[in-house]
């Protein structure tokens, strides 16, 4: 990347985060080789390591921002040896180096455009996600119901694939469930649900009829969309780590958990698989069965 010289003090740069998901407190933005930020904890709640913001009127300026607060963040080891999300357009994103030194995160950046972002991960805006379920919903073996609202009024999407939409009569398949995001911060895992529901909406693929042979698919995209809008890391507008509260989930604290344990009572449940993403290691894989009262070696061999 080109290198361009360090502008005088008094810059009209900017640092914003005033859109869907942004995360960042500014403490200092009067120079471009000192720019001084703070991750924003989840409301009512001390988790904090999601960050998205926009550095703006800084075009072939060497800026040095650092997030002084870095070394308390949820996994600060997430941050070691961490290459930052960057995009111009908010649609191609790009990685590059950091440094972390006395707690803080040093993102040195030479902007070759205007305006530049900066995340934590490659961010899913609601918007992309609302996009998601009215192209899931055209397919014939695909239906779309609202199970409820959340606490800042957003819509809970539940998407069902299965040969009988439409019908009546019960199915005898069995009752797959995926849920993802319930930690919003964990953008990967929304990726990971577009990418599913991709194969699931092709009826030609033929790993998705056999597996609509066998099963009905239920689908909740995001569980945590107000923590999504919100910039959170893991809780919802109350400050609930919903992957915690699902033994009796409130209305009024927990309505994700609380409405998506609703419906899954409707259908039963066979198979429930909740997608998460991790802050260091760069693998697919299952955790969390060991947990269940009858679990066992002959089923773990199998995952």
């Amino acid at each position: 990347m080109k290198r361009a010289k360090h502008s005088l003090k008094g810059s009209p740069m900017k640092i914003s985060q005033g859109f869907d998901g942004g995360n960042i407190e500014v403490l200092s933005c009067e120079s471009v080789d000192d720019i001084r930020l703070k991750i924003r904890a989840d409301k009512h709640s001390a988790f904090y390591q999601w960050f998205y913001f926009r550095l703006s009127d800084a075009r072939q300026q060497s800026c040095v921002m650092r997030i002084i607060n870095a070394d308390g963040a949820a996994y600060p080891n997430g941050f070691r040896d961490y290459r930052v999300c960057y995009s111009y357009d908010r649609k191609h994103w790009y990685r590059h180096d950091t440094s972390l030194d006395d707690g803080c995160l040093n993102i040195e950046f030479c902007p070759e455009q205007d305006s530049v972002y900066f995340a934590y991960f490659a961010p899913y805006a609601m918007e992309r996600h609302h996009r998601l379920v009215a192209k899931a919903q055209s397919a014939e073996h695909c239906s779309n119901r609202l199970i409820g609202q959340t606490l800042d009024g957003q819509d809970l999407d539940l998407l069902r694939f299965s040969l009988d939409v439409g019908k009546t009569r019960k199915t005898e398949r069995r009752q797959c469930w995926i849920i993802a995001r319930q930690h919003p911060g964990e953008t990967m895992a929304e990726w990971w649900m577009e990418g599913c529901i991709d194969m699931l909406l092709d009826i030609d693929e033929p790993l998705t009829q056999q597996l609509l042979e066998r099963c009905d698919i239920n689908l909740i995209p995001n569980m945590n969309p107000d923590g999504s809008r919100r910039g959170h890391l893991r809780t919802n507008a109350a400050g609930r780590n919903l992957n915690r509260e699902w033994i009796e989930p409130a209305m009024d604290s927990a309505p994700e958990a609380h409405l998506a344990k609703q419906a899954m009572a409707e259908t039963g449940v066979d198979f429930f698989l909740d997608v998460h993403g991790d802050e260091a290691l760069p693998y697919c894989f299952i955790a969390g069965t060991e947990g269940l009262a009858n679990w066992e070696s002959t089923r773990q061999a199998k995952l």
